[in-house]
């Protein structure tokens, strides 16, 4: 007598486990990368827009900054040689990047904690590759960076800043503030995986902010005074990324400064997803 293939039969196989966050899979089938990288993608998603705690400070404190600051620094336009007659146009740079330095912890809390709560150890028996899984934990930070991007050039567009470049520099603006902000969600994700769990992310906005303020944030290079922070200014990468988004605000199209702020943008992004990757893999081995 043949043996049923129903549930609890010997026949019957089981569905991967990834699964249950997704679409069932077709009975005997391993999802496909593709349909992996979607799943996990669509549940990064979620699980950030549903971190409120996390998405407002991340969105309200620049703003406040770009108030706070933006405000005192009329005078300062009035020094020679400074590029602009609208220090808040000047600012708006500094803040666009800031606002993608905190998607770095939204990305390391996800990351962190899956790792922390053994989700990660539990994928060990499931066909997801390591690859898959940072890519698609970066899923959340791109969709917050866009929102982040254009909700900060819409409240600094109506308090008076401009953009040189227009609306075809605003594009290109969104683009590379995207790319700062999938760099910085990369930085995160290394982070979780070195640390092994959400708590040892909270140090990186701080230490993002430390550094933007020893960067070209508030005082164009050529301007700063001070030999040690000027050299310190011109060897912090963050001073570039701010350089990127300031020219298509101020200067034009700068084609060394979008270089620049696009190549270390990059460098991050591609070293730290690499490095995420190699970490990861050991810890799922």
């Amino acid at each position: 007598m043949s043996r049923p293939r129903g549930r609890g039969g010997r026949g019957a196989r089981r569905t991967p486990a990834l699964a249950v966050e997704g679409a069932p899979t077709d009975a005997g089938l391993s999802p496909s990368a593709r349909q992996q990288l979607g799943r996990i993608a669509r549940r990064s998603l979620v699980r950030t827009l549903r971190e409120p705690a996390l998405i407002i400070p991340g969105t309200l404190f620049p703003l406040f900054m770009l108030a706070v600051v933006s405000a005192g620094g009329d005078d300062v336009t009035n020094i020679k040689g400074f590029p602009t007659d609208s220090y808040i146009t000047f600012m708006l740079a500094a803040t666009l990047v800031q606002g993608a330095s905190g998607l770095a912890t939204m990305a390391g809390t996800t990351l962190g904690t899956d790792i922390g709560t053994g989700f990660v150890n539990r994928l060990v028996l499931t066909p997801i590759r390591a690859t898959t899984l940072v890519l698609a934990n970066l899923a959340g930070v791109a969709v917050l960076g866009l929102i982040q991007v254009a909700l900060f050039l819409g409240v600094g567009i109506a308090a008076g800043a401009g953009v040189e470049t227009g609306i075809p520099g605003g594009a290109a603006l969104i683009g590379v503030s995207f790319l700062i902000a999938l760099a910085f969600g990369a930085i995160g994700s290394l982070a979780a995986v070195i640390g092994g769990s959400a708590s040892q992310i909270q140090g990186i906005v701080a230490l993002v902010l430390a550094l933007l303020f020893m960067s070209s944030m508030l005082m164009p290079r050529n301007l700063i005074s001070t030999d040690w922070f000027k050299t310190i200014a011109t060897y912090n990468p963050l001073s570039y990324l701010v350089e990127a988004n300031r020219g298509l605000l101020i200067s034009g199209w700068d084609k060394e400064a979008l270089a620049l702020g696009c190549g270390i943008a990059a460098a991050m992004l591609v070293v730290a997803v690499a490095a995420s990757v190699v970490l990861l893999k050991r810890r799922m081995a």
